[in-house]
């Protein structure tokens, strides 16, 4: 459903938080570790998400990534997707043809669309800090 670079970012901004909670930054390496990615290519998705503001780059000897605490709660899911993946996991067919629309819709169109409604929702309901809460707490893994 989503791209690898978008699932990559979501569990990167999940770490990332965890250690803001702690009151830490988190270094590339040790980012990329824990949600099991190549460092490039972890690196490529953290500039696409520092770009949109949702994690902060801190450039030295202390630097890292950080999320600021106060934004835990205001940073949903939707917005990490849009700044991946844009908005086509709303748009798309469910069973990719180019084009499906009501007026000439694939055999799953009425179907998917509901699908999609529930995963707007679900994304634009669940923020950074619900991710960061359910791992510190053991209840959710970044990776297995």
């Amino acid at each position: 459903m989503f791209s690898k670079s978008c699932e990559y970012g979501i569990k990167a901004t999940a770490f990332i938080a965890v250690q803001a909670t702690a009151g830490k930054r988190a270094c590339l390496k040790d980012i990329a570790s824990a949600i099991d990615s190549p460092v490039a290519f972890t690196a490529k998705i953290l500039q696409q998400l520092a770009r949109t503001g949702i994690i902060h780059s801190v450039q030295g000897a202390t630097g890292g990534f950080e999320v600021y605490q106060s934004e835990l709660g205001k940073i949903t899911l939707s917005q990490i997707v849009a700044a991946i993946d844009g908005d086509e996991v709303y748009k798309g067919c469910g069973l990719g043809l180019k084009a499906c629309n009501a007026r000439k819709p694939c055999p799953v169109h009425d179907k998917f669309v509901t699908i999609r409604d529930e995963l707007r929702e679900m994304l634009e309901g669940t923020s950074v800090q619900d991710l960061a809460q359910g791992l510190k707490r053991g209840h959710t893994y970044l990776k297995r």
